[in-house]
């Protein structure tokens, strides 16, 4: 959630806004440390810190600021979860519940420009008689990117959003579902057709359409790293384009949507072309994940969504993952032609 834009909406709409911060976690807690809640004067609210009481209680403390004047204030909160609370967590956080006026508005307006270019980490004193956090900007954070930590006093948190490149290739039902799925998740789809007029009239934030008549070539600009999904309406072109993305042995992942025939196939075809058996074995082929037979474009679009998800955070964690881990299920449930 890119929270300082809607922070500024908020303030421009309402004059002031909450935003709630678990900036730590120990044990086990609903979210992770950085999940962040904006909280309105109607009661209004988005985003999450993981629902239930804990979320309630932060909601109505918010509102119960909010309602006070002036309209500014910062309270940070430890919780124990199980015997304040009676969450079956268990754990305890931190909760850091700040108001902000139209007074801060520069401040929520700049930080809002920080995030619309890309991920930023901030660093914050906490202190008792402080009723705001004064965030400075810095280079070398280590915190993650969506996270907070405190250390010795000092709040480090990373805001904005780190998407992994998707290169889609197709534009058919099934690349219609898919874009439609990947809309709320972590990715940033460029999403590439030969065909004139081959895409919906609107398309989510995530998503940048490009008609290119080479279709391959659209992978020169993908960075390294990014992700390569193809289901294009031709077989020849899902070769052209798996033979260049396998080629090219930057991707963390090239997948092909289709049957274990069409596996065979072109792995025979790959080979013929000079591919070899360690890159052919780098192909996704079937996709998705196994135990999903249904056939539907937006069923398809989910598993895909899901398999995605799961080698995201595997190559963001540096875990090894093989090719296609669910090969052997797959291949007994087939997607695609």
């Amino acid at each position: 959630m890119l929270v300082w834009q809607r922070l500024l909406d908020a303030i421009d709409r309402h004059g002031r806004a909450a935003m709630a911060s678990l900036v730590e976690t120990r044990g086990s807690a609903p979210r992770e440390a950085g999940a962040r809640l904006l909280v309105m004067p109607d009661g209004g609210f988005s985003g999450t810190i993981g629902g239930g009481t804990l979320e309630w209680r932060a909601i109505a403390e918010a509102q119960r600021l909010l309602a006070r004047e002036p309209a500014s204030g910062l309270q940070i909160s430890s919780i124990a979860l199980g015997p304040e609370l009676g969450q079956c967590c268990g754990g305890r956080v931190e909760l850091a519940l700040e108001i902000f006026g139209s007074e801060r508005r520069d401040e929520v307006g700049r930080l809002a420009e920080l995030e619309a270019a890309g991920p930023f980490r901030t660093r914050a004193t906490l202190s008792k008689t402080s009723d705001r956090l004064t965030r400075q900007v810095v280079e070398d954070g280590s915190v993650e990117i969506g996270g907070a930590r405190i250390d010795h006093g000092t709040l480090e948190e990373g805001f904005g959003e780190e998407r992994r490149a998707l290169f889609l290739f197709g534009s058919g039902h099934v690349g219609r579902a898919l874009v439609l799925a990947l809309a709320p998740l972590p990715f940033a789809v460029t999403w590439i057709d030969p065909r004139p007029d081959a895409f919906p009239a609107l398309v989510p934030a995530n998503c940048r359409c490009v008609q290119q008549s080479d279709a391959p070539e659209a992978l020169s600009a993908a960075p390294d790293g990014a992700f390569v999904l193809i289901m294009t309406h031709s077989h020849a072109l899902d070769l052209a384009i798996v033979h260049k993305a396998l080629a090219d042995e930057r991707f963390a992942y090239v997948g092909l949507i289709g049957s274990a025939s069409k596996r065979a196939r072109f792995s025979r075809l790959l080979g013929e072309a000079g591919v070899g058996a360690a890159g052919i074995a780098r192909m996704a082929c079937p996709i998705g994940i196994p135990g999903i037979r249904s056939k539907l474009p937006a069923v398809i679009a989910a598993s895909v969504a899901s398999d995605l998800l799961i080698r995201d955070e595997a190559a963001r964690g540096a875990i090894p993952i093989e090719a296609d881990p669910h090969r052997q299920a797959s291949l007994r449930s087939p997607r695609g032609s």
